[in-house]
């Protein structure tokens, strides 16, 4: 199913998993989808993560399982920055084959270590392929606050305005930790005739080292609010983790009230805060 076609229906749900890092078993990830199984999310997108073919094969597989053994629909993520054209039609062609046809767009992350092909520049120009390609459902991803490359928002909603003139039907936000960024950006890019579902991405933060790798990769503003919780607990984890839980479902619940179309969890593949989040916000989503 065309996850789009689930914002006709209801307020979404979905978790975002990654693959496990090299020294870690497979199975704990399908220990994890398990138990997010429970919570009924509308889909599980999957990153590709990092090392190449390799990572191109984990992506498969979990997407793969995600959707045909859980019976969860999936959405593989797919950076193109170091891929070809030849790579990405093959990588399409293996999701069809396993059903999957949700598929986030993405430009990828710049490796100063790694000579970017050339195929693909933007993440528009991905899109634009894929709608070429075949019949998937494209997802891209959006900035409340600004992307960190770009001089300011207005530029970004331009961006953005790329991705979905170029096929994109649907969107999923960046992490912010400020709700009135998203509002902002919810009116901008109505403004600029964006009129596709925009879910809202949160990710509960439960230790220090978190906030200092968010911070330096995309450059979210930390409201006083948050950083008072953040310092007062940051000594005490089992504290810390609690109150960055709370101050994630408080997020939540206003935008659920500002009628968010959908919520996207960064889950960082704990299904402990997954279940303690939706168990404090289910009977708002229905809402």
């Amino acid at each position: 199913m065309k996850t789009s076609e689930l914002f006709k229906m209801k307020r979404v749900l979905s978790f975002e998993i990654f693959p496990p890092k090299r020294t870690d078993s497979v199975d704990k990830i399908y220990d994890m989808v398990s138990a997010m199984k429970e919570l009924n999310p509308d889909f599980i997108s999957v990153t590709y993560g990092a090392g190449g073919s390799e990572s191109n094969a984990e992506l498969y597989n979990i997407a793969s399982a995600v959707k045909n053994d859980y019976g969860i629909e999936s959405v593989a993520h797919l950076p193109c920055i170091n891929l070809t054209k030849m790579e990405v039609r093959k990588m399409l062609d293996d999701f069809k084959n396993s059903g999957i046809e949700n598929i986030l767009a993405l430009r990828g992350d710049l490796n100063p270590d790694i000579t970017p092909q050339n195929d693909f520049r933007h993440a528009s120009d991905l899109i634009s392929f894929i709608k070429e390609s075949g019949d998937y459902n494209i997802i891209a991803a959006c900035y409340p606050e600004g992307h960190i490359e770009c001089q300011n928002i207005v530029e970004d909603i331009r961006n953005l305005k790329c991705k979905v003139d170029a096929g994109a039907s649907q969107l999923i936000t960046q992490l912010f930790f400020d709700n009135n960024y998203f509002y902002s950006f919810r009116e901008k890019a109505a403004i600029a005739n964006i009129n596709v579902p925009i879910e809202a991405g949160i990710m509960p933060v439960t230790n220090k080292k978190q906030i200092e790798r968010i911070v330096a990769l995309c450059g979210v503003d930390l409201p006083k609010k948050f950083l008072s919780v953040m310092n007062r607990y940051e000594n005490n984890p089992e504290a810390l983790r609690d109150a960055g839980i709370a101050y994630a479902v408080d997020q939540i619940v206003d935008l659920i009230v500002q009628g968010v179309e959908g919520i996207h969890l960064y889950t960082m593949n704990n299904p402990y805060v997954a279940h303690r989040i939706y168990n404090s916000i289910n009977t708002l989503l229905v809402t």
